[in-house]
């Protein structure tokens, strides 16, 4: 009989419960973002490297508006910064499907304004949840939000896929201008969908950082492994985000079957993490980020070594898996490092968060130039087939990274405790 942690929803805020709503109603629109923006790309380009470009525009906006937010901060209601977020993903899209051409310059506007979105939400949420958890808390947070995304993560792709399906009647150019009309109407959803968040999360009560300066250029040695960290889980995030799309529209070229393998395991992977989340303490964190390391590698592997259809069924099945594993030991991971940090360099914490991103960007760049090299310079087969495989062996190098680190870090805190 397994001995649950005794963490639940009664060891949360009132803010904290809001923000987990917020973050559900928002969890809707993010796998059309993930997902189904990519396709719409590959659909009316059939272009891969329109779709890394795309990327590439996205997380170059990120990390200069979570630089912006840190200014904004000190002027701003943090709920204004994180409502703004929410709706500027359904602007991006907005802005997409009033393309008339899907070009080089459209593509790097609309990803732009969605890492904007990107920016401003995962750097006003990380401090968010920063603010109103605590570390005994956390995987449970974590595990019960993954829960609640993945399930709605394993229902929202088959929905649209299987709709976007019922506009291609006819041949030709009437079957793609038909599936490119339900586009726009899921667009007006998303954009609906993003308001009503932002609607929610003004119930809540939140603070902005204690100190308002907030760029800094030294770190302590500790932050310097979390950085590594960074870097490597941005190697993955460069582009593992739009590779499925890819893969999927290149063996199964339908996005009702894109939304249906997607759906696959969905429903086993969150209720794991719902599990994982409850049971686990942080003492439990690097064997789960151990394990979600492991399947990340195994999805890519498959995908390499069979590169077909039965292939990209077993790396989506082991990415599922793989990625709110991962989530779930990594995010509260950096945030005891903040906790600790912050207060004993008497720091804003959003100094580290902006510092953080830094680190995901390196890895997110290279991550997706290791993609169009081997893009350009071979072929984009052997990029779709490859590259993964490269970072999925790169990846397993932060095992050994957070071993020190979460060692590290138990020394510093005994020290400081004294």
């Amino acid at each position: 009989m397994v001995k649950l942690a005794g963490v639940g929803l009664k060891d949360f805020t009132r803010s904290a419960k809001i923000l987990i709503l917020t973050n559900t109603i928002y969890a809707f629109v993010l796998p059309v973002i993930d997902i189904f923006v990519a396709s719409y790309i590959m659909r009316n380009s059939n272009d891969p490297s329109k779709v890394i470009l795309y990327q590439l525009a996205i997380y170059t906006g990120i990390p200069i508006t979570f630089f912006i937010n840190g200014y904004l901060l000190n002027k701003i209601n943090i709920k204004k910064l994180f409502s703004l977020g929410m709706i500027l993903s359904g602007v991006s899209m907005v802005f997409m499907m009033s393309l008339d051409e899907i070009n080089y310059t459209g593509i790097a506007v609309a990803g732009l304004i969605m890492g904007m979105s990107f920016g401003l939400y995962w750097a006003n949420r990380d401090y968010l949840v920063l603010a109103t958890t605590k570390d005994k808390t956390r995987n449970f947070y974590y595990g019960l939000e993954t829960f609640l995304y993945t399930i709605i993560a394993s229902i929202v792709p088959v929905m649209i896929g299987w709709f976007l399906m019922s506009g291609n009647e006819g041949e030709g150019k009437i079957a793609n201008d038909g599936v490119n009309a339900a586009y726009k109407v899921i667009t007006m959803i998303v954009f609906g969908i993003t308001i009503l968040a932002s609607i929610v999360f003004h119930f809540g009560k939140y603070e902005k950082p204690k100190s308002e300066k907030f760029l800094y250029f030294t770190f302590h040695k500790l932050w310097k492994k979390m950085l590594q960290l960074a870097v490597l889980k941005g190697l993955a995030q460069g582009f593992i985000v739009t590779a499925p799309a890819m893969l999927m529209m290149k063996f199964f070229n339908s996005e009702g079957a894109l939304g249906s393998a997607i759906s696959i395991g969905a429903v086993i992977a969150a209720v794991i993490m719902l599990i994982l989340g409850k049971i686990s303490k942080p003492k439990h964190r690097l064997t789960i980020f151990s394990v979600g390391l492991i399947c990340f590698f195994l999805a890519s592997f498959f995908n390499g070594l069979l590169f077909n259809t039965t292939g990209v069924i077993i790396f989506m099945f082991l990415l599922l898996i793989a990625r709110p594993v991962l989530d779930i030991a990594y995010f509260p991971i950096q945030l005891k490092v903040i906790d600790l940090l912050s207060s004993i360099e008497n720091r804003n914490e959003f100094s580290y968060i902006l510092n953080h991103e830094v680190g995901l960007f390196i890895g997110r760049f290279l991550g997706a130039g290791t993609f169009l090299v081997i893009a350009f310079y071979i072929n984009t087969d052997v990029a779709l087939r490859y590259a993964l495989l490269i970072i999925g062996v790169l990846q397993l190098l932060s095992i050994p990274i957070a071993k020190q680190l979460l060692k590290q870090q138990d020394t510093l805190e005994n020290e400081h405790k004294k």
